[in-house]
């Protein structure tokens, strides 16, 4: 399996803080990684850089060109129709690609709403179609269901896993939650003190439940590696 993401020695500072201190990391194309770390870790600086929303003061950064980035909110066009806004970044006319990524996301009846109409579910998988349907070789996750519901948030997950498994980009998922890093990646890595300390597989095949062996070890761990060392199965996970 071929490299999507390769960074070296990756350097970004604030004034006299190091937010990332020689950050090593690799994707492969296909490859879904998850990265957990404490608030103000670097988490989103590091994925700032690879959407290029943000520079790095040294090392080396190989990404494709063709990548996306969906945040915590959905950023629609609010003077946009729903089929709108998916198409906004493709060629004139490419309607039939829009409603097809409407459908992968069960909102091809919404192809004219307007935004503020959706709920906040609704919305976020409008964000989601608008990033697949460009085809993109790296999508690029900010906590995109940070602010749904507890229910909204597992049915996004389920979403989001089944449409990278069928559309295969290299994913980089920026989370708080260790349950849902746990639930969707293929490795997860933990950002601590501007490096990766943790990189580690996910051995649990799909559907992944929380009440699997292997998968309450590997949470347990990944708590152990943030620094959160009450385990109790009725832990959230989230950091």
């Amino acid at each position: 399996m071929s490299t999507a993401v390769s960074i070296t020695g990756l350097r970004r500072a604030f004034g006299d803080r190091a937010v990332l201190d020689g950050l090593d990391l690799t994707i492969r194309r296909g490859e879904f990684v998850a990265l957990l770390g404490a608030s103000g870790s670097g988490k989103t600086t590091l994925l700032r850089i690879l959407g290029a929303l943000d520079g790095a003061d040294g090392g080396e950064v190989l990404v494709p060109e063709a990548r996306t980035i969906v945040f915590q909110e959905p950023r629609l066009v609010p003077s946009k129709k729903v089929l709108a806004n998916v198409t906004v970044a493709l060629p004139r006319g490419q309607f039939a690609r829009g409603l097809k990524a409407l459908s992968e996301v069960g909102l091809e009846r919404h192809a004219d709403a307007w935004p503020a109409t959706l709920s906040g579910g609704e919305a976020q998988r409008v964000a989601l179609a608008r990033a697949l349907v460009r085809e993109p070789e790296l999508l690029l996750l900010d906590e995109p269901f940070a602010a749904l519901d507890a229910l909204t948030r597992l049915k996004m997950q389920d979403l989001v896993g089944e449409l990278c498994r069928a559309h295969r980009p290299a994913v980089l998922l920026v989370t708080h939650d260790v349950d849902e890093a746990v639930r969707l990646a293929d490795r997860v890595c933990v950002l601590r003190d501007g490096r990766l300390v943790t990189d580690e597989p996910v051995g649990v095949d799909h559907p992944r439940d929380p009440g699997d062996p292997a998968f309450a070890a590997l949470r347990r761990h990944l708590l152990a590696d943030l620094g959160v060392h009450s385990r109790t199965p009725a832990e959230s996970g989230v950091i």
